[in-house]
């Protein structure tokens, strides 16, 4: 089997671990009339940066903790933070602490025991191999299964917002940038 082959194999596993009943719980709290923040660390976060992109593209108000120009988290917002081990510090803190102060969190991490995995209102498991060993095992580095499998299952909740709002891909194409 090839390098690309294995790759895809393990991707597919992942992915097949999927439940789609935990998509449709964050689906229920995502709503344009709520501001959704975005939280994660290395890799993770560039994930999570990429569906805060393609939120954008469907209409949402959304920020990425940390940017400079992201307003304070408030009652009523909603946080989408991901994590592989579901502990690291950067990204669970800060969960917290917005839990406390009234914010809907969904949570995403390879394990629905890991302290993130609990505090959530919603909690999307992807079973990716992580950095810390746990997850599907894996021929790749690190948290790669992890990441790449986060990439697919957050751009499917985009696909299932998009089809709940009715946004076109033409509509979606309206807010792309156009400077490439």
């Amino acid at each position: 089997m090839s390098l690309i082959n294995e790759v895809v194999s393990e991707v597919d596993q992942v992915m097949g671990m999927g439940d789609e009943r935990q998509l449709e719980a964050a689906e229920k709290l995502i709503d344009k009339n709520k501001r959704i923040f975005i939280l994660g660390a290395g890799r993770s976060g560039l994930m999570a940066k990429g569906f805060a992109m393609r939120l954008m593209h469907i209409g949402y108000t959304v920020f990425v903790i940390g940017e400079t120009i992201t307003p304070s988290i408030q009652k009523g917002d909603v946080l989408v933070s991901v994590s592989g081990s579901g502990k690291t510090g950067s990204v669970l803190d800060p969960s917290k602490k917005a839990k406390d102060d009234g914010v809907k969190l969904v949570s995403v991490t390879s394990a629905a025991d890991s302290p993130l995995g609990q505090i959530g209102d919603a909690t999307i498991v992807v079973p990716g191999a992580t950095k810390s060993g746990s997850g599907v095992k894996s021929i790749q580095l690190l948290s790669t299964l992890f990441d790449q499998s986060v990439h697919i299952t957050l751009d499917v909740l985009c696909l299932m917002l998009s089809r709940r709002d009715n946004i076109s891909n033409d509509a979606a194409k309206a807010a792309h940038s156009n400077m490439e």
